[in-house]
């Protein structure tokens, strides 16, 4: 009799530690994202709530906000907003996570990566982790990898084959110091400015170019503002990470956990298979437009890498020669 008693009172307890665990979930968590569902980035945002969704059977509600709404457009404060919990989730940029994330500026180093199976090595093996260490020490969990893909330039005045002909164009950049940094070695005039002030920029011509992955230039009709010139030089790719703030990832049970994990993995894994796959259908679509396209050789290429080799002096010890060093042998040992 007492052994019964005792295993209701387990059962019982069990019950209410459940329900206590589940009003703590919250109605709905945020999501922020800096491009919406036009873009490979928003798709990945929308696919992971879609799958979480499915997965927890609706309990687990995740709300989307493009167009880093909730941060009021500027997409440098993401990380920040984030870690303090006003944003629960996200699905945001190496690069405007950055500041907060000296590591995280192994990415925009220019020209570490040439190819997707140089980005694999990094961020699927050692340098990966410790990069995701590094983020999670700041008070955010990442859970999986997502892309934005290559940065190419555009510029309306001329088309660039050589760090020549960079010099003396004002040019658009992220939030980042080491963007401005790369230009300002080309001999280029960076103007940092958020995504939101820059397509305007454009079209007053208060700037002559932008660099952004070629899904942004198609979707978002860079050519319509006199984007005439575009340069595929592979000089810096952007990964995406899907994180969620710590406290957050604590109220979750370890099961919810992995399903969150799990579903960013697999959201992350289908937006950078789907990005890749559509890039020459982006691209033949962008020169039907009458853009001029150059891409460089090796050689050019390589006079590019020269130009800007004191950025890696500059930078690698504030990102950390160690991993650095790591990141380039990573690339080095990739298989192609």
């Amino acid at each position: 009799m007492l052994k019964r008693c005792t295993l209701v009172a387990a059962a019982a307890g069990a019950l209410l530690f459940g329900s206590i665990a589940h009003a703590q979930y919250k109605d709905e968590y945020t999501v922020s994202t800096v491009l919406p569902s036009a873009f490979p980035w928003g798709q990945a945002a929308d696919k992971w709530v879609e799958l979480v969704n499915e997965r927890s059977e609706g309990r687990i509600n995740m709300k989307i906000y493009s167009n880093s709404q909730l941060v009021s457009g500027d997409q440098t404060k993401e990380f920040s907003a984030m870690r303090s919990g006003l944003i629960d989730m996200a699905v945001g940029s190496t690069i405007n996570w950055s500041p907060q994330v000296p590591e995280l500026n192994l990415f925009s180093l220019p020209f570490l990566m040439p190819d997707y199976s140089a980005i694999d090595a990094i961020t699927q093996g050692e340098v990966g982790e410790a990069v995701f260490a590094a983020i999670q020490k700041r008070g955010v969990t990442p859970l999986a990898w997502g892309e934005n893909g290559f940065r190419e330039l555009s510029n309306s005045k001329r088309a660039i084959s050589e760090p020549a002909d960079v010099e003396g164009l004002k040019i658009r950049v992220v939030g980042s110091p080491l963007f401005q940094d790369t230009f300002n070695a080309l001999g280029a005039n960076p103007t940092q400015m958020s995504w939101a002030d820059a397509k305007p920029a454009l079209t007053t011509g208060a700037v002559d170019g932008q660099e952004n992955p070629l899904s942004v230039f198609d979707v978002a009709r860079i050519d319509q503002v006199g984007q005439e010139h575009l340069t595929l030089w592979h000089y810096m790719a952007d990964p995406l990470v899907f994180a969620v703030n710590n406290r957050v990832w604590a109220t979750f049970s370890a099961d919810d956990q992995d399903l969150l994990k799990q579903a960013a993995i697999d959201a992350g894994q289908w937006e950078i298979e789907k990005s890749r796959s559509e890039l020459d259908a982006t691209l033949a679509a962008i020169k039907e437009r009458g853009v001029t396209v150059t891409e460089l050789t090796p050689t050019q290429r390589d006079a590019f890498i020269n130009a800007t080799q004191s950025i890696y002096q500059e930078w690698s010890p504030r990102i950390g020669e160690d991993l650095v060093k790591k990141a380039q042998q990573a690339v080095a040992d990739r298989q192609q």
